[in-house]
């Protein structure tokens, strides 16, 4: 099934309902209408069924017009990080072997410091309504016949280690994912979803594709502002949406949060990245208790959700051991879906029973084919033969099948023998009230082989020392868990969906010098 079909069913449902919002309002047919017109601006380009499209730009009503008209033609999507630069872009056009480009008019002087010669940029601000409408469209059926298992989307990792590798997700994979856990547009109304993650993360697509098969208006902001999401989820009645836990803690931490009318919102998705237990209670608290909120845990190579977390686990009640177990799995990611396989495995790869840390590994039928352009190796250590995706997550399973994580292997501290998840140190350094954001690396020690760092980011308006800091952490870590180097920082180096890129982080305590007495 092409993945335009989950567009090309709504919009012979509900063709007069509103599918976009923000910029304007652009009903079902008004989308297929645009994105047919897309697929025939690239035809008139040279595009055939699996040549890559690439999309370097922040969300927008045309960016939604894009994704379904390069699926109409059987090529495929590249969403980009708007936010690589130099190395990092060029990488993502050479590898991809993007054959047409779109973007915005603000990164035209970046781009041209990084395409190939000759390839065709189109701007979404510049010549691309007068392009679609001298362009023949491909409407009505007329949709590229394609195999579940093409490609209809390559998203770049983060690249928090390395450069970017390319995850090839099919049309099957993306497709069964949507209609699979949604309902089909049927006429009724289904809400209205706040679009606010950057389209080039899985977790923004796949609500994108979700609720445009569901037949809900689609809330499109270009870029999260904690101010933006405040006012669009208060004017358009907003219902539901996603958010990564940096995104979530700015907007409970917005002096606007206690006058704005929340009450239209009924779920609150959250995911990407852990999610500080503080935050999540804080946002129980100032959120009305209409709200519903669930995390959900996955990886791109496994086309998003694998875990959830649901609304019935975030709000306590029941006797006093259920609430107190729901308290405890707010630091959890939930229980695997129903499509998803979970086991826990040691450095052998044997599984391990409940509440022994291992590495989690995933088998679901929708899992990646394969990084694109990278070497064979590379996804044979992401992915075995029997089809279990090795996530390089550590964690447990509890004994009702709850999985907790503990931070990335590559990313443990050990000092004098002794394993330190850095999410352990940094969840105590969140319960201090001045702290924004915490993050915490392994630098080198002649002594203990490496010795815990620790980067702080006050609240706005307030101050932070490393003393306090380290009287603070004497309080609450056990000795070898305790910061021994603190650096108080403006921002934490973050990707745009709100993963710390530690390796960024780690030269910042090799030239700073700030020590702190052991």
């Amino acid at each position: 099934m092409n993945l335009a079909m989950l567009l090309d069913i709504p919009a012979s449902i509900t063709p007069d309902a509103p599918a976009l919002a923000g910029a304007g309002p652009e009903s079902y047919d008004d989308l297929r209408q645009a994105a047919g017109r897309v697929a025939g601006v690239l035809a008139g380009l040279g595009v055939q069924a699996g040549d890559r499209v690439g999309m370097f730009a922040t969300n927008s009503s045309e960016y939604v017009e894009t994704l379904f008209g390069v699926a109409i033609l059987g090529a495929v999507s590249v969403p980009m990080n708007c936010r690589a630069r130099g190395e990092e872009l060029a990488h993502l056009l050479a590898d991809s072997g993007t054959r047409v480009l779109f973007s915005e008019d603000r990164y035209r002087s970046l781009i041209a410091g990084a395409v190939p010669e000759g390839l065709p940029v189109v701007y979404f601000d510049g010549d691309y309504r007068d392009r679609l409408t001298a362009a023949d469209p491909v409407v009505g059926e007329v949709v590229a016949d394609v195999e579940d298992a093409d490609v209809a989307v390559i998203l770049y990792t983060s690249g928090t280690t390395s450069l970017p590798k390319g995850v090839m997700l099919t049309h099957g994979a993306l497709g069964g994912y949507v209609m699979g856990r949604t309902e089909c547009a049927d006429g009724t109304d289904r809400g209205r979803m706040l679009l606010s993650a950057p389209l080039h993360h899985v977790a923004a697509i796949s609500s994108l594709l979700s609720s445009i098969y569901s037949g809900r208006t689609v809330v499109v902001l270009p870029q999260f502002d904690a101010a933006d999401w405040l006012a669009a989820v208060e004017k358009h009645r907003v219902t539901s949406a996603f958010v990564v836990p940096t995104m979530l803690s700015r907007i409970i931490s917005h002096p606007d949060i206690a006058t704005r009318d929340l009450s239209s919102l009924e779920l609150v998705t959250y995911g990407a990245a852990p999610m500080p237990p503080t935050v999540i209670r804080r946002a129980l608290e100032l959120f009305p208790e209409s709200v519903g909120f669930s995390g959900a845990y996955g990886q791109t190579e496994t086309t998003s959700t694998v875990t959830v977390l649901g609304p019935e686990d975030h709000r306590p009640g029941g006797s006093g051991p259920e609430v107190e177990a729901k308290l405890r799995r707010l630091a959890s990611v939930g229980r695997a879906v129903d499509d998803v396989e979970l086991r826990v495995v040691d450095e052998a790869g044997a599984p391990l029973p409940a509440g022994s840390v291992g590495e989690v590994q995933i088998l679901t039928g929708r899992t990646m084919t394969g990084y694109w352009g990278a070497s064979s190796t590379a996804t044979a250590r992401a992915l075995d033969q029997e089809g279990w995706v090795h996530t390089g997550d550590l964690g447990y399973l509890d004994d009702d099948g709850y999985l907790f994580l503990g931070g990335r292997a590559g990313d443990l501290i050990i000092r004098g023998g002794e394993n330190i998840s850095p999410e352990d140190v940094e969840a105590a350094l969140y319960e201090h009230p001045s702290v924004s954001e915490a993050g915490v690396v392994g630098v080198p020690d002649e002594e203990w082989g490496e010795a815990v760092a620790l980067a702080v980011v006050p609240h706005p308006g307030l101050t932070l020392t490393p003393e306090e800091i380290l009287a603070f952490c004497a309080e609450r870590l056990p000795g070898y868990k305790r910061p021994e180097r603190v650096l108080v920082l403006e921002a934490l180096p973050r990707t745009s969906t709100g993963k710390l890129l530690r390796r960024e982080l780690l030269p910042l305590f090799s030239s700073s010098g700030q020590e702190v007495a052991r």
